[in-house]
C-alpha cells in the first residue's frame, strides 16, 4: 500500500500543478468593459435587429396632403399676423372662420379679444386671449 501511495505522489510531483485567479471582465462598456467593444456590440445588435423604423409622416404624404397642410399653415400665419395687428393697430373682425381642418371663433369680451381654435380632425381645442 505504501508503494502505491509513493508511486501516486511521485506521479503528481512529475507534473507541475499551478493555479491562477479567475476574473470576470464584462464585454459591454456600459458595465465596465473595454470601450473599444462598443462599435462591435452596436454593429452586432443592428445586424440582429429585425424591426424597421416607420418613415416619418412627411415621407408618406401624398402631394395633395402636403398642399393642404401648406394652405393650413398659411391661414394660421395670416391669423397670427391679424392677432399681432389687433394688439398694435387695426382690429380683427369678429365671427367664425373655417380654415381647412381648423375652425376659428373670434369675439370681444371684457378681458379682451378671445380666439377659440378647434382642430376638427382631432377635436383638440385651445383659446387665445389678447388683453385690451
Amino acid at each position: 500500500m505504501y508503494k502505491t501511495l509513493f508511486a501516486f505522489v511521485c506521479f503528481l510531483g512529475a507534473f507541475q500543478l499551478s493555479a491562477q485567479e479567475l476574473r470576470y471582465t464584462p464585454k459591454n462598456p456600459n458595465f465596465g468593459g473595454n470601450t473599444f467593444n462598443y462599435q462591435w456590440l452596436l454593429s452586432s445588435a443592428n445586424a440582429q435587429n429585425s424591426f424597421t423604423a416607420k418613415g416619418s409622416s412627411r415621407e408618406e404624404q401624398s402631394r395633395l396632403d402636403s398642399f393642404k397642410e401648406s394652405i393650413d399653415r398659411q391661414l394660421l400665419s395670416q391669423l397670427n399676423r391679424a392677432i399681432l395687428a389687433a394688439q398694435t393697430g387695426p382690429e380683427l373682425q369678429e365671427g367664425s372662420f373655417d380654415a381647412g381642418s381648423f375652425l376659428f371663433e373670434v369675439f370681444e369680451t371684457e378681458e379682451g379679444l378671445v380666439i377659440n381654435i378647434l382642430d376638427k380632425t382631432t377635436g383638440e381645442q385651445t383659446q387665445v386671449i389678447v388683453p385690451n
